[in-house]
């Protein structure tokens, strides 16, 4: 139950400031968000608040922003049809009842001759009853379409996506992945705070109360000059060293208020990733300025960076197998493992997590984010969009064959930890 919280939490929190980063660029560009989703499938919970449903779904396995024009979600008003209309304070039209209209005894029902619904937010009618002059109605620009009970609301066409700026559409976008490395840059500032940052000395820092270290000798803050003979400049040094003589008694030659001291030490021997090496219960020297805290959720994100970038680019040249990939079983094992050693490093596995998320969806793949950014710029270089039907129908590719790899990643993942 543990890990199935921590898994929830964590993957809850990815998805949930990645999407926030697309929601708040697209209400600050002026676009209508219908909805905020975290997870897919059913509806668990909902909430309605100003224009935009907030859900969560059944499955934590992803979510998204429905933003207005991205899908075809308007209604046309056809010649023909017959709808009630119910009007404000102002006389402006405020619902556009499609059925049951029976059910609202106060509506003026039309016959539409025409409506436009975008751009001049009118509908002009004939009334019902005999010989009626055609009327022509102003329609609120936040207007309901309500049908079968349920209300939608109109999209003009300035609360679209498409109405905006390139540059405002492409920050709705790339703020999405955007939040991944911010949320990861201030996960690692909290891990900062928490447990220091590593100073890079040939210094001690604290023991373990039942490590080989303390039972030797050693204490908190000697500064080790050599060991068996070689060395050393930092902490990397010391911990090389170490593991380097699992079983095997090796000699600190450390500073300790300005006296030198020679202590023997022997490693225990453990295993680790099949492989043994030695420790000796012995932490690395760490401190907490603020300065440094802050420096190190910057170089934090930025090495991790370089390492998910540097694997990707193992995995296009082949040097890197697509069973070694990992999907939402995968994660959940690893997030089962890590749990086991504490917040801190549960911590530091959501900020890897969060780097890697953003990464992935900056990818020019159709369907991802950076798919989207490509269609982008590609506008920017043409002077204007692909036209929507070929760009959609590449996304809808795109999306197929990832739900694809995802399945195989699965079934990879379920053969590697259950069968």
């Amino acid at each position: 139950m543990q890990t199935v919280i921590a898994f929830i939490l964590i993957f809850g929190a990815l998805v949930f400031f990645h999407e926030l980063g697309h929601l708040v660029f697209a209400k600050r560009a002026g676009i209508l968000c219908r909805e905020f989703a975290i997870g897919i499938g059913p509806k668990v919970f909902s909430m309605k608040r100003n224009e935009t449903l907030y859900t969560i779904r059944l499955l934590p396995v992803g979510g998204y922003v429905r933003m207005a024009g991205e899908d075809a979600d308007t209604t046309e008003l056809k010649p023909g049809y017959r709808v009630g209309l119910l009007f404000d304070q102002d006389g402006l039209v405020n619902k556009i009842i499609l059925n049951n209209k029976e059910k609202y005894p106060n509506i003026k029902v039309v016959e539409v001759e025409a409506a436009d619904l975008e751009h001049k937010l009118v509908i002009e009618g004939y009334e019902d009853g005999e010989d009626q002059e055609l009327e022509t109605f102003r329609v609120h620009p936040e207007a309901m379409l309500v049908e079968d009970g349920a209300e939608n609301q109109i999209v003009p066409y300035d609360r679209q996506f498409g109405s905006k700026t390139l540059g405002q559409r492409t920050m709705a976008i790339f703020a999405g992945p955007m939040m991944n490395f911010l949320l990861a840059i201030v996960l690692f500032w909290i891990i900062g705070a928490f447990q220091g940052i590593v100073v890079d000395e040939p210094k001690l820092g604290g023991l373990t109360k039942d490590g080989a270290a303390i039972s030797s000798g050693l204490k908190k803050g000697d500064a080790v000059q050599s060991i068996d003979g070689t060395e050393v400049s930092d902490w990397m040094d010391i911990q090389e060293a170490i593991q380097k003589h699992p079983g095997e008694e090796i000699v600190f030659i450390v500073d300790r208020d300005g006296k030198t001291l020679e202590i023997p030490v022997t490693p225990k021997e453990i295993e680790r990733e099949q492989q043994k090496i030695g420790v000796i219960g012995v932490y690395p020297p760490v401190e907490k300025s603020p300065t440094k805290v802050l420096a190190s959720g910057f170089t934090e994100t930025y090495f991790w960076t370089k390492q998910i970038g540097s694997m990707l680019g193992q995995l296009v040249t082949g040097q890197f197998s697509i069973d070694a990939l990992s999907g939402p079983v995968g994660i959940y094992k690893s997030t089962e493992e890590v749990a086991k050693s504490g917040v801190v490093y549960l911590l530091k596995w959501a900020a890897v997590l969060s780097i890697n998320l953003g990464i992935m969806n900056l990818l020019p793949i159709p369907a991802l984010d950076g798919g989207r950014l490509l269609f982008f710029a590609v506008e920017a270089v043409r002077g204007k969009p692909i036209d929507r039907q070929k760009e959609g129908m590449v996304h809808f590719i795109g999306f197929a064959l990832l739900m694809l790899l995802m399945l195989v990643v699965t079934w990879n993942d379920i053969q590697r930890f259950f069968l």
